[in-house]
């Protein structure tokens, strides 16, 4: 639709005019409408990495700590899942799975590590030594998201073709094929109570679906965007998502935003505008008071999952931040970026 463009600087005198009586009025949110907090200058800002991973020959996509927080799996572009110490930085083990290996995940009990890559490779890696156990089939096209349930018995993975595809993790056998998006899935992630699968998706939505039966039950589209992120609070009655668009679509220039949700209804919470550009990394505190979101800007932003205040923003990275993890204790947070290091900080208090 066509729209009068007004003049620059008739447009700045109207807006002097109108400050005063603005000001007075103040600003309330409709009532049943989400708040909008946005970046706060205030916020401290850290630079310092207790430890920089540069194991990877190039971008570094996904990462995931294991369980007793002692090591971290990271998956990147050379087509490698590695195994290193969180500590030291030690390298245990790499193995190549794929071209690209665009995401990993650590198994609940700790035995596994599952990665997905390119032509729709999804593996699972014995923990200890990297060695190969099984490769699971019916996935085409690119497999760049895969998540375990809480019990460790069954592995989600999300696929580029639109699906996401259940299996049972020792056998491999078929358990549940979810085709509900219109487009390519870029995340899932199991509720908390292993009822529940929510698949993030560049048809711009994020479907929520039994994970026995692969029934639909939500459908949040709050983006109006590509999703490229999602995940579950710890008590499972929230989600957050965000959105980005890299490699698939331009960027998206509107609509940037993180989202915060209720999981039941889908009635949107809380958005989040705290970057400068696309969001593609999320990860809730197991404390679940805080969320950490990463993306375009090359920095990490630590805000509080109640009330959108910004807390910290860590800016070590010097190139687009692709996945967060938070350490199952919640003292340190495991970042993921295009300049091919995973750094290790602390997110304080």
């Amino acid at each position: 639709m066509f729209r009068a463009r007004i003049p620059r600087w008739l447009l700045g005198l109207l807006c002097l005019c109108l400050l005063p009586a603005l000001a007075a009025c103040g600003s309330t949110p409709a009532a049943g409408r989400s708040s909008t907090p946005t970046s706060t200058p205030a916020a401290p800002t850290l630079s310092n990495a207790l430890l920089t991973y540069k194991g990877h020959s190039g971008a570094v996509i996904s990462v995931s700590w294991s369980p007793d927080g002692k090591e971290v799996a990271s998956a990147g572009d050379d087509g490698t899942v590695q195994a290193w110490d969180a500590q030291t930085g030690k390298q245990h083990w790499t193995t190549k799975i794929a071209s690209y290996a665009f995401a990993v995940a650590w198994s609940p009990d700790g035995k596994k590590i599952a990665g997905g890559g390119s032509s729709g490779s999804v593996v699972t890696l014995d923990a200890a030594t990297g060695r190969l156990l099984r490769t699971y089939t019916g996935q085409y096209g690119a497999a760049e998201g895969v998540a375990w349930s809480p019990d460790s018995k069954e592995l989600a993975a999300g696929n580029q073709d639109g699906a996401v595809q259940v299996w049972d993790a020792t056998s491999g056998a078929a358990l549940v094929t979810y085709k509900g998006h219109t487009d390519g899935v870029e995340l899932v992630a199991w509720s908390p109570d292993g009822t529940k699968i929510a698949s993030a998706s560049h048809d711009g939505t994020v479907q929520v679906w039994d994970a026995k039966t692969g029934a639909h039950l939500l459908t949040y589209s709050g983006h109006q965007a590509p999703v490229w992120d999602v995940a579950w609070s710890p008590d499972g009655k929230r989600i957050v998502s965000s959105t980005g668009a890299l490699g698939h679509y331009p960027p998206v220039e509107s609509n940037n935003t993180v989202q915060v949700w209720d999981a039941t209804t889908g009635q949107t919470l809380l958005t989040y505008q705290g970057h400068q550009g696309e969001a593609y990394a999320l990860a809730w505190s197991p404390d679940g008071m805080r969320i950490a979101s990463g993306g375009d800007d090359k920095t990490v932003q630590i805000w509080d999952a109640t009330s959108g205040r910004t807390l910290l923003i860590y800016r070590g990275h010097t190139n687009i931040v692709f996945t967060v993890a938070w350490s199952p204790d919640g003292k340190e947070i495991a970042s993921a970026s295009q300049d091919g290091t995973v750094q290790i900080w602390q997110p304080g208090s």
